[in-house]
């Protein structure tokens, strides 16, 4: 389908693939980032400019003696350096180990010992400082290059045997590459494979061990060669760089820019998403579920300003809605319909198309489940979100919907090269050019990951079940291993949390949710002796033990103890909101399985008023904060101009 190419994936290896794209596309801009004061300005490099910084970079590397297949970790939020660090390792033929920035220093070191990482790069002060402490625990890293400045305040040196490197110094930019490190760096990258390891992503596993999924170039080149066969995208296309490129999916869908000479915009910081958009106006975004529904909300939030304002609103998405159902069952509107549609259109709808950076080439969702009603809103604006759904395992493209093969409510169909089959459970089993080559270090792991079948196939068990229609969509149905998978994307093991809550004598059950939701909350059945404990200690009088669920004050007690045993893991591993639970989780009551486990669906389903009324609680809590933040400014600010 695609015209504009095929561009040759040399070797079915990204490096050389990269080097291709950098002769043919050398001039048009790879990375593009706002900078300067409040972000004043763009800063653009070209696709020869990003290949020879990579060089650069590669060079200093094998200068400081990365050999070929070391793994070297990058530890940073989005920015163009980070694909600069990516491309030189890929150059060098080492392993890049991406590391989400939010991970505490013990879970780097965890990762960082697992794989005998050598060496890092690092963001900004906050991710240099988190590595060096990670590093006094991983003996073999004996490198960390900082592409922000380094402060003298970094514990470097007394704590820590290794180097503490500047990158602009590190690899100065302004400066030629020695002539014998270049060649030695093109000998590599002219002898690299399919074969070689592109890199090793760690996901959470179920018991909350991270596990390094190792994914070979042949993965990757694979999936970009089922994507071309589905899409149609130019070098004139643009996209945003929103999820972090420790994410499987960015980070494919990133390398996957490259072969196409697009530019790629990269969100620096997700908070300022909403200004960035339009000014980046990028014509392609692949993000989770919850960017997409926080436009919304905000978008509705604003309507809700009036009356008058919310009736329009609400008609013109109406009129949105009933247009492209008539087109999506292939017919045409009603000729009312069209006609309120242009009015539709210049009230609202080209609004919210203005708020995302104008019409899209490709809106894709990922990562989790994307609502019904995220998919009407932005469809009634003329907006296609193509919903799909993968696994790091699987490089991590296994399903997705194309403009011309959609279904709605479903993740799509297999991949070009694909196989979909269900399994035990209604299981969804998946096999294809893209599985991993297996968990680093871990045989157990990776056998427990497949399902062999009678002709010798391996299928990647993906712990989801589901069904596949005539038309072959494949349509998520329910989880089955208990990951939770929050709105944003994030992958939480629940036990080794849980483990930690009820270690402490309080917490003689304890139960996180959040999974489709934006963070977690938890359910606590607690002991009642330590609850009557409590209750003396506050002083507080009751008559029977079961008052002090609702007391104010117990409850903010229990959850003062509970956000302490927590409040070292990271952000999106903490709970928001709390309820306390008098009823027991038993096998009697059917909250557990024989052998006591948490059976979650059950307690979805036997708590879902009460967990609704936690979420509510602290979208309420939240906008009454908003809200005085608000006036505390309008209060400042004086009064405005007269009406």
């Amino acid at each position: 389908m695609s015209h504009h190419r095929p561009l040759h994936y040399a070797q079915d290896n990204v490096a050389l693939m990269f080097k291709a794209a950098a002769a043919r596309y050398s001039h048009r801009p790879a990375t593009r980032v706002r900078v300067g004061d409040e972000g004043a300005v763009w800063d653009i490099a070209t696709y020869r400019e990003l290949d020879e910084r990579a060089t650069q970079i590669a060079c200093a590397l094998l200068g400081a003696g990365i050999a070929t297949g070391d793994r070297v970790g990058i530890y940073a939020r989005n920015r163009p350096e980070w694909t600069q660090a990516d491309l030189a390792c890929q150059y060098l033929g080492a392993v890049p180990v991406p590391v989400y920035a939010t991970n505490t220093a013990e879970q780097t070191a965890h990762i960082a010992n697992d794989c005998q990482m050598v060496a890092a790069f690092t963001g900004g002060p906050t991710e240099t400082a988190t590595m060096i402490e990670a590093a006094a625990a991983a003996p073999s890293l004996r490198l960390v290059v900082s592409m922000d400045p380094c402060g003298d305040d970094l514990p470097a040196g007394p704590t820590w045997g290794g180097e503490l490197r500047h990158l602009a110094d590190f690899a100065p930019a302004d400066e030629a590459a020695d002539p014998a490190l270049a060649a030695e760096v093109d000998a590599r990258l002219a002898s690299a494979t399919g074969d070689d390891l592109y890199s090793i992503i760690y996901t959470s596993g179920t018991t909350g061990e991270p596990k390094g999924v190792m994914l070979a170039h042949r993965a990757m080149i694979a999936e970009f060669r089922a994507l071309d066969e589905m899409f149609d995208i130019g070098p004139a296309e643009h996209s945003l760089c929103f999820l972090p490129l420790s994410h499987a999916l960015e980070r494919a869908w990133t390398a996957y820019l490259w072969s196409l000479g697009c530019m790629n915009t990269y969100v620096t910081d997700t908070r300022s998403i909403a200004e960035l958009m339009p000014l980046a106006r990028p014509t392609m975004v692949v993000a989770v579920p919850k960017l997409y529904e926080t436009i919304m909300t905000m978008a509705r939030a604003q309507a809700a300003d009036s009356r008058l304002r919310k009736r329009i609103f609400d008609w013109s998405i109406g009129v949105g809605a009933r247009v492209q159902a008539a087109y999506n069952n292939g017919e045409r509107p009603s000729p009312g319909d069209r006609v309120m549609l242009l009015a539709a259109d210049r009230l609202v709808l080209s609004k919210i198309r203005g708020a995302i950076g104008g019409q899209k080439k490709m809106l894709v969702s990922g990562g989790a489940p994307l609502s019904r009603e995220a998919a009407l809103f932005f469809g009634a604006a003329g907006l296609q979100i193509l919903n799909g759904y993968g696994m790091t395992e699987a490089a991590p493209l296994i399903s997705f919907n194309s403009h011309s093969h959609w279904q709605r409510g479903s993740v799509g169909r297999v991949m070009t090269g694909g196989r979909l089959r269900i399994g035990p459970e209604n299981e969804i089993l998946y096999t294809g050019p893209n599985l991993m080559d297996g968990y680093w270090g871990d045989q157990e792991a990776t056998d427990e990951a497949f399902w062999t079948d009678e002709d010798g196939t391996r299928w990647l068990r993906t712990g989801d079940a589901g069904r596949i229609n005539h038309k072959g969509y494949l349509f998520i149905t329910d989880r089955l291993k208990d990951i939770i998978v929050t709105k944003g994307g994030k992958n939480i093991a629940p036990q080794p949390i849980e483990a930690l809550l009820q270690a402490d004598p309080l917490f003689e059950q304890a139960v996180l949710l959040g999974n489709d939701r934006p963070f977690l909350t938890l359910l606590v059945k607690p002991s009642l002796p330590t609850m009557s404990e409590i209750a003396e200690k506050l002083q507080i009088q009751y008559g029977h033990v079961n008052e002090l669920f609702t007391n104010p004050r117990v409850v903010e007690e229990v959850k003062a103890r509970a956000a302490r045993l927590t409040g070292s893991l990271p952000k999106h591993e903490q709970f928001r909101e709390m309820h306390l639970s008098p009823e027991e989780f038993s096998i009697a009551n059917g909250l557990l399985t024989p052998t006591l486990k948490v059976k979650r669906r059950e307690v979805e389903r036997r708590f879902a008023d009460v967990i609704d009324q936690m979420y509510a609680r602290f979208s309420e809590r939240r906008d009454k904060v908003s809200g005085a933040a608000q006036g505390r400014v309008a209060a400042e600010a004086g009064p405005g101009p007269a009406a």
